[in-house]
Protein backbone atom coordinates (compact mmCIF):
# COMPACT_ATOMS: atom_id res chain seq x y z
CA UNK A 1 0.00 0.00 0.00
CA UNK A 2 1.16 3.37 -1.06
CA UNK A 3 0.20 6.50 0.50
CA UNK A 4 1.05 10.27 -0.51
CA UNK A 5 2.33 12.72 2.00
CA UNK A 6 3.17 16.27 0.39
CA UNK A 7 3.08 14.95 -3.10
CA UNK A 8 5.25 12.03 -2.02
CA UNK A 9 4.85 8.51 -2.44
CA UNK A 10 5.14 7.06 0.52
CA UNK A 11 5.17 2.85 0.73
CA UNK A 12 3.99 1.55 3.75
CA UNK A 13 5.96 -1.49 5.13
CA UNK A 14 4.41 -4.81 4.86
CA UNK A 15 5.14 -7.77 7.13
CA UNK A 16 7.79 -8.82 3.97
CA UNK A 17 9.20 -5.88 4.87
CA UNK A 18 10.11 -6.65 8.24
CA UNK A 19 11.15 -10.19 7.92
CA UNK A 20 13.33 -9.31 4.82
CA UNK A 21 14.79 -6.52 7.52
CA UNK A 22 16.03 -9.63 9.63
CA UNK A 23 17.69 -11.55 6.37
CA UNK A 24 20.13 -8.74 6.02
CA UNK A 25 20.84 -7.89 9.40
CA UNK A 26 18.94 -4.58 9.83
CA UNK A 27 17.91 -4.17 13.52
CA UNK A 28 14.00 -3.26 13.38
CA UNK A 29 12.98 -0.19 15.41
CA UNK A 30 9.38 -0.51 17.17
CA UNK A 31 7.62 2.31 19.84
CA UNK A 32 4.00 1.70 20.94
CA UNK A 33 1.76 4.50 19.68
CA UNK A 34 -1.76 5.19 21.14
CA UNK A 35 -2.85 8.81 18.64
CA UNK A 36 -2.29 10.00 15.79
CA UNK A 37 0.09 12.76 16.81
CA UNK A 38 2.70 10.52 17.98
CA UNK A 39 1.73 8.24 15.48
CA UNK A 40 2.92 11.08 12.80
CA UNK A 41 5.70 12.07 14.65
CA UNK A 42 7.34 8.05 15.16
CA UNK A 43 6.54 7.62 11.54
CA UNK A 44 8.31 10.66 10.21
CA UNK A 45 11.45 9.81 12.03
CA UNK A 46 11.51 6.32 10.22
CA UNK A 47 10.23 4.24 13.43
CA UNK A 48 9.78 0.68 11.37
CA UNK A 49 6.78 -0.76 13.55
CA UNK A 50 3.72 1.11 16.09
CA UNK A 51 2.73 -0.95 18.77
CA UNK A 52 -0.87 -0.04 19.60
CA UNK A 53 -0.39 -1.57 23.01
CA UNK A 54 -2.58 -2.20 25.73
CA UNK A 55 -0.26 -0.94 28.03
CA UNK A 56 -2.63 2.15 27.16
CA UNK A 57 -4.54 0.90 30.16
CA UNK A 58 -1.75 2.05 32.33
CA UNK A 59 -0.29 4.66 30.56
CA UNK A 60 -3.35 6.54 29.07
CA UNK A 61 -6.28 5.61 30.79
CA UNK A 62 -4.08 5.26 34.24
CA UNK A 63 -4.86 1.68 35.34
CA UNK A 64 -2.86 -0.28 37.69
CA UNK A 65 -2.84 -3.20 34.92
CA UNK A 66 -3.33 -4.11 31.11
CA UNK A 67 -6.84 -6.07 32.16
CA UNK A 68 -9.31 -3.78 31.95
CA UNK A 69 -8.60 -2.72 28.21
CA UNK A 70 -10.99 -3.81 25.97
CA UNK A 71 -11.25 -4.87 22.33
CA UNK A 72 -13.64 -1.18 22.01
CA UNK A 73 -10.49 0.61 23.64
CA UNK A 74 -7.93 -1.28 20.84
CA UNK A 75 -10.15 -0.65 17.97
CA UNK A 76 -10.22 3.12 18.49
CA UNK A 77 -6.61 3.90 19.43
CA UNK A 78 -5.45 1.45 16.44
CA UNK A 79 -7.79 3.70 13.74
CA UNK A 80 -6.15 6.71 15.69
CA UNK A 81 -2.52 5.59 14.76
CA UNK A 82 -3.55 4.53 11.46
CA UNK A 83 -4.84 7.46 10.27
CA UNK A 84 -1.82 9.27 11.16
CA UNK A 85 0.89 7.14 9.95
CA UNK A 86 2.50 6.83 6.53
CA UNK A 87 5.37 3.89 6.22
CA UNK A 88 5.15 2.53 9.39
CA UNK A 89 3.59 -1.47 9.81
CA UNK A 90 1.10 -1.25 12.58
CA UNK A 91 0.31 -4.46 15.28
CA UNK A 92 -2.50 -3.95 17.84
CA UNK A 93 -2.65 -6.03 20.65
CA UNK A 94 -5.53 -8.20 21.48
CA UNK A 95 -6.35 -7.38 25.10
CA UNK A 96 -6.57 -9.78 28.15
CA UNK A 97 -9.83 -12.05 27.13
CA UNK A 98 -9.99 -11.29 23.73
CA UNK A 99 -8.91 -14.57 22.49
CA UNK A 100 -10.46 -16.96 25.09
CA UNK A 101 -11.03 -19.37 21.82
CA UNK A 102 -9.72 -19.66 18.04
CA UNK A 103 -13.39 -17.92 16.74
CA UNK A 104 -13.32 -15.54 19.28
CA UNK A 105 -9.68 -13.79 18.39
CA UNK A 106 -10.72 -14.25 14.78
CA UNK A 107 -13.71 -12.01 15.29
CA UNK A 108 -11.86 -9.45 17.45
CA UNK A 109 -8.97 -9.32 15.24
CA UNK A 110 -10.70 -8.91 12.15
CA UNK A 111 -12.35 -5.54 14.01
CA UNK A 112 -8.79 -4.55 14.44
CA UNK A 113 -7.65 -5.02 11.24
CA UNK A 114 -11.45 -4.41 8.92
CA UNK A 115 -12.41 -1.24 10.92
CA UNK A 116 -9.21 -0.08 12.65
CA UNK A 117 -6.05 -0.50 10.16
CA UNK A 118 -3.60 -3.17 12.19
CA UNK A 119 -1.35 -5.09 9.19
CA UNK A 120 -1.03 -7.27 12.07
CA UNK A 121 -2.02 -8.69 15.76
CA UNK A 122 -0.18 -9.31 19.11
CA UNK A 123 -1.48 -12.32 21.54
CA UNK A 124 0.22 -13.29 24.91
CA UNK A 125 1.55 -16.84 25.37
CA UNK A 126 1.85 -20.27 23.61
CA UNK A 127 -1.43 -20.37 22.15
CA UNK A 128 -0.33 -22.26 19.49
CA UNK A 129 -4.14 -23.50 18.26
CA UNK A 130 -5.32 -19.70 18.19
CA UNK A 131 -2.25 -18.79 16.46
CA UNK A 132 -2.34 -21.27 13.67
CA UNK A 133 -6.32 -20.84 13.12
CA UNK A 134 -5.93 -16.80 12.69
CA UNK A 135 -2.88 -17.48 10.21
CA UNK A 136 -5.59 -19.75 8.39
CA UNK A 137 -7.74 -16.81 7.95
CA UNK A 138 -4.98 -14.98 6.80
CA UNK A 139 -4.62 -12.76 9.87
CA UNK A 140 -0.41 -12.16 10.55
CA UNK A 141 0.20 -12.92 14.37
CA UNK A 142 2.74 -11.43 16.48
CA UNK A 143 3.58 -14.01 19.79
CA UNK A 144 4.47 -12.83 22.73
CA UNK A 145 6.63 -14.57 25.46
CA UNK A 146 8.55 -14.26 28.08
CA UNK A 147 6.64 -11.85 31.23
CA UNK A 148 3.23 -11.73 29.94
CA UNK A 149 1.77 -8.31 31.68
CA UNK A 150 -1.86 -9.89 30.84
CA UNK A 151 -0.96 -12.88 33.58
CA UNK A 152 0.03 -10.30 36.24
CA UNK A 153 -2.24 -12.34 38.62
CA UNK A 154 -0.66 -15.56 37.95
CA UNK A 155 2.37 -14.42 38.01
CA UNK A 156 2.31 -11.89 41.23
CA UNK A 157 4.61 -9.57 39.82
CA UNK A 158 6.32 -7.97 36.95
CA UNK A 159 9.94 -9.91 36.82
CA UNK A 160 12.28 -11.76 34.59
CA UNK A 161 11.48 -14.99 33.28
CA UNK A 162 12.95 -17.70 32.09
CA UNK A 163 15.85 -17.72 34.51
CA UNK A 164 16.07 -21.33 35.52
CA UNK A 165 16.99 -24.05 32.90
CA UNK A 166 13.55 -25.54 32.12
CA UNK A 167 12.03 -22.22 32.06
CA UNK A 168 14.58 -20.93 29.51
CA UNK A 169 13.86 -24.55 28.05
CA UNK A 170 10.10 -23.83 27.83
CA UNK A 171 10.42 -20.42 25.96
CA UNK A 172 12.46 -21.54 23.65
CA UNK A 173 10.42 -24.42 23.03
CA UNK A 174 7.29 -22.19 22.88
CA UNK A 175 9.01 -19.88 20.46
CA UNK A 176 9.60 -22.30 18.17
CA UNK A 177 6.22 -23.56 18.46
CA UNK A 178 4.76 -20.77 17.53
CA UNK A 179 6.90 -19.66 14.56
CA UNK A 180 5.95 -22.93 13.38
CA UNK A 181 2.44 -22.09 13.96
CA UNK A 182 2.83 -19.43 11.52
CA UNK A 183 3.37 -15.99 13.62
CA UNK A 184 4.95 -13.86 11.75
CA UNK A 185 7.07 -11.68 14.53
CA UNK A 186 7.61 -12.40 18.17
CA UNK A 187 8.35 -10.30 21.26
CA UNK A 188 10.06 -11.21 23.88
CA UNK A 189 9.81 -9.42 27.54
CA UNK A 190 11.85 -9.34 30.27
CA UNK A 191 14.06 -13.15 29.46
CA UNK A 192 17.73 -12.87 30.07
CA UNK A 193 19.57 -11.74 26.87
CA UNK A 194 21.80 -15.24 26.54
CA UNK A 195 18.22 -16.83 26.39
CA UNK A 196 16.84 -14.30 23.43
CA UNK A 197 19.92 -14.53 22.06
CA UNK A 198 19.63 -17.83 21.16
CA UNK A 199 15.78 -17.70 20.03
CA UNK A 200 17.00 -15.00 17.90
CA UNK A 201 19.73 -17.02 16.23
CA UNK A 202 17.21 -20.13 16.18
CA UNK A 203 14.11 -18.76 14.84
CA UNK A 204 13.97 -17.53 11.14
CA UNK A 205 11.00 -15.02 12.19
CA UNK A 206 12.24 -11.69 13.49
CA UNK A 207 12.51 -11.40 17.46
CA UNK A 208 11.90 -8.01 19.03
CA UNK A 209 12.53 -7.58 22.40
CA UNK A 210 11.72 -5.44 25.17
CA UNK A 211 14.34 -6.22 28.45
CA UNK A 212 15.74 -8.88 26.71
CA UNK A 213 19.18 -7.36 25.45
CA UNK A 214 20.90 -6.34 22.31
CA UNK A 215 20.89 -9.19 20.36
CA UNK A 216 17.35 -9.17 19.28
CA UNK A 217 16.52 -8.47 15.98
CA UNK A 218 14.56 -5.14 16.89
CA UNK A 219 13.48 -3.38 20.05
CA UNK A 220 10.47 -1.91 21.50
CA UNK A 221 9.51 0.54 23.97
CA UNK A 222 6.57 2.03 25.59
CA UNK A 223 6.87 5.11 24.48
CA UNK A 224 5.73 7.34 27.64
CA UNK A 225 8.68 5.57 29.10
CA UNK A 226 10.97 6.42 26.73
CA UNK A 227 10.50 10.12 27.29
CA UNK A 228 10.20 10.20 30.96
CA UNK A 229 6.12 10.98 31.08
CA UNK A 230 4.66 7.81 32.29
CA UNK A 231 2.70 8.25 35.30
CA UNK A 232 4.47 5.31 37.43
CA UNK A 233 8.30 4.75 37.27
CA UNK A 234 9.82 3.32 34.23
CA UNK A 235 10.98 -0.32 34.24
CA UNK A 236 14.96 -0.78 34.82
CA UNK A 237 15.05 -1.99 30.86
CA UNK A 238 13.81 1.16 29.66
CA UNK A 239 16.05 4.24 29.17
CA UNK A 240 14.97 8.09 29.29
CA UNK A 241 16.33 9.45 25.59
CA UNK A 242 14.67 12.66 26.68
CA UNK A 243 17.18 12.80 29.34
CA UNK A 244 19.82 14.45 26.89
CA UNK A 245 17.35 15.63 24.15
CA UNK A 246 15.99 19.12 23.31
CA UNK A 247 12.77 17.97 21.77
CA UNK A 248 10.69 14.55 21.94
CA UNK A 249 11.60 14.37 18.31
CA UNK A 250 15.01 14.44 19.35
CA UNK A 251 14.39 11.78 21.78
CA UNK A 252 12.75 9.20 19.25
CA UNK A 253 15.51 9.97 16.70
CA UNK A 254 17.88 8.90 19.57
CA UNK A 255 16.28 5.76 20.28
CA UNK A 256 16.12 4.77 16.55
CA UNK A 257 19.26 5.38 15.90
CA UNK A 258 21.00 3.83 18.90
CA UNK A 259 18.58 0.67 17.83
CA UNK A 260 19.52 0.82 14.61
CA UNK A 261 23.08 0.89 15.82
CA UNK A 262 23.06 -2.13 18.41
CA UNK A 263 23.47 0.93 21.30
CA UNK A 264 20.25 0.22 23.09
CA UNK A 265 20.11 -1.49 25.20
CA UNK A 266 23.05 -1.77 27.10
CA UNK A 267 24.20 -3.98 29.67
CA UNK A 268 22.08 -1.38 32.49
CA UNK A 269 19.55 -2.12 30.28
CA UNK A 270 18.94 -6.12 30.54
CA UNK A 271 18.98 -9.30 32.11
Amino acid sequence: MNQTLYGTTVKTLTVNDIAAMKQRGEKITCLTAYDASFSALCDAIGIDMLLVGDSLGMVIQGQETTLPVTIQDMVYHTRCVARARQRAFIIADLPFMSYPTPLIAAQNAALLMQNSGAQMVKLEGARVEIVRFLVEQGIPVCGHLGLLPQQINQLGSYKVQGKTTADADKILADAHSLQQAGASLLVLECVPAALAKIISQQLTIPVIGIGAGVNCDGQVLVLYDMLGIGVDKAPRFSKNFMAYANTISDAIAAYQLAVKESQFPSSEHSF
